[in-house]
């Protein structure tokens, strides 16, 4: 080799070996969940490893910065159980509403599917509206226009609450005042539309659980992504308030969110929550044969796939003009190609209707305006609404009995193949999907309530 090619080279292993470091050993955001309590000392000697920038005592869980290198230090402290980055997850003064609920609203196909109303006004088929029940809806939180979707006595203003920050930003969580009533994305809004109802231009449009109250828990930002830690506070807060102001009510969360991982700060806020009695329903993910999302492939939570029916685009206006046959007939139903499937190792427990769900969505703020929205976030809160009215029908349910009731109220689903409409052609497409897509089966609100005591 020439002179001047060694000089080149060695030139380049130089730069190489100084640009290597910087490039391998970035800042990462980090979860650290302890097995013992937090305490200034912990809080101190993990700061010589990185920089603390919050905790949630009451999971016993730390929050940090620190370099890539160090992750394998800090795992092997003895007070930490175990560490982990923090996970992405992708889940004005106007006019009210003059009425208090939705309970005589207007039936549409995927509430008469569940069994809750029938065709047309006035026509609810179960003896419970979810009254006294509290439905957290940790999510995107609201659109500025809430009050003209949603009466303002089903929304909890004194509960509502927003967390930011987490890993893509400066590291810490925070609570953002307000925040939860300034959402652009649109996503929590059309999801709280489901258990509620909604107003659609002064025609009131029913919910699976009219007479509950949301409570509002923006964890996701305004492009519908966040972070787990982030999810893990806004958990962990709920779990607080069923342990204090909330402790005599009914509490469900609703979680139309997830990703790839299962952070264990996450699932000890999860547990947490559980153990102060709330129950918790979650989306299954869109993610079709790639598997479920997190924290809905975690056993202990309700999670929820994304159910269709044969006869959703046999007219323009099906929504709400499509009388859906009484008797339930599970051969008129499919799994969504999206709805995701359960590898091994995870747990789908039902199935709900998904697909072209109709409710509020703003595609131009300030602008009043609807859409069909299909995604297993669009089932998750027919459940949670579900397990509200379960909930107003017997408090003392834990979040096992749920989960067991529903899982056994299920109609059977096995594999198969349903010829569908599709909207954008017209024709008839086949739809299939196996056993791993159905869970327990497809769940309605008389059955759940049949077999709840």
């Amino acid at each position: 080799m020439r002179k001047g090619a060694i000089l080149l080279a060695l030139a380049g292993l130089i730069v190489g070996l100084m640009a290597a470091p910087a490039s391998a050993d970035k800042n990462v955001k980090l979860n650290v969940l302890l097995n013992t309590d937090v305490s200034d000392t912990i809080v101190a000697e993990l700061g010589d490893y990185g920089k603390v920038k919050d905790t949630l005592v009451e999971i016993d869980a730390v929050f940090m910065t620190a370099k890539e290198s160090k992750v394998d230090d800090i795992t092997a402290l003895p007070f930490v159980a175990a560490v982990n980055p923090d996970a992405e997850r992708n889940g004005a003064p106007v006019d009210t509403v003059f009425v208090d609920a939705f309970a005589d609203g207007l039936s549409t196909w995927d509430l008469d599917a569940i069994n809750v109303t029938d065709w047309g006004f006035d026509n609810r088929q179960v003896p419970y509206d979810g009254t006294g029940v509290y439905v957290a809806v940790l999510d995107t939180g609201l659109l500025d226009s809430w009050r003209q979707y949603f009466p303002q006595e089903r929304i909890a203003e004194e509960y509502a609450a927003s967390f930011g920050g987490g890993g893509g930003e400066k590291g810490n969580v925070s609570e953002q005042p307000n925040k939860w009533e300034h959402d652009v994305n649109g996503h929590g809004t059309h999801v709280t539309s489901t258990i509620l109802g909604f107003d659609l231009g002064g025609t009131p449009v029913n919910g699976v659980a009219p007479k509950a109250t949301v409570i509002p828990v923006k964890v996701l930002n305004q492009n519908g992504s966040g972070w787990s830690s982030v999810i893990a506070a806004g958990i962990t807060y709920i779990g607080d308030l069923k342990a204090g102001p909330l402790a005599d009510s009914p509490v469900v969360i609703n979680m139309s969110l997830g990703g790839p991982e299962l952070d264990a700060v996450e699932q000890a806020a999860l547990d947490y929550a559980i153990a102060q009695g709330v129950i918790i329903v979650t989306s299954a993910g869109n993610e079709g044969a790639a598997g479920m999302g997190y924290p809905g492939a975690y056993e202990p939570v309700i999670s929820v796939a994304a159910s269709g029916w044969e006869y959703e685009w046999y007219a323009s206006s099906w929504w709400y003009t499509l009388d859906v046959p009484e008797g339930f007939y599970p051969e008129d139903y499919y799994i969504a190609d999206f709805s995701s499937r359960a590898l091994p190792g995870q747990d789908l427990d039902v199935a709900a209707p998904g697909s072209w769900v109709v409710g509020p969505y703003q595609v131009n703020r300030g602008q009043l305006s609807y859409y069909y929205l299909g995604g297993t976030s669009m089932a998750s809160p027919h459940v949670a609404g579900i397990a509200a009215l379960m909930m107003e029908k017997n408090d003392t349910l834990t979040q096992a009995q749920v989960e067991s009731i529903l899982e056994t109220a299920a109609i059977p689903m096995g594999a198969g193949c349903l010829d569908v409409v599709d909207p954008n052609t017209g024709s008839l497409e086949p739809v299939c999907w196996g056993a791993d897509a159905t869970g327990s089966g497809l769940i309605t609100a008389d059955a759940a309530l049949s077999s709840t005591p």
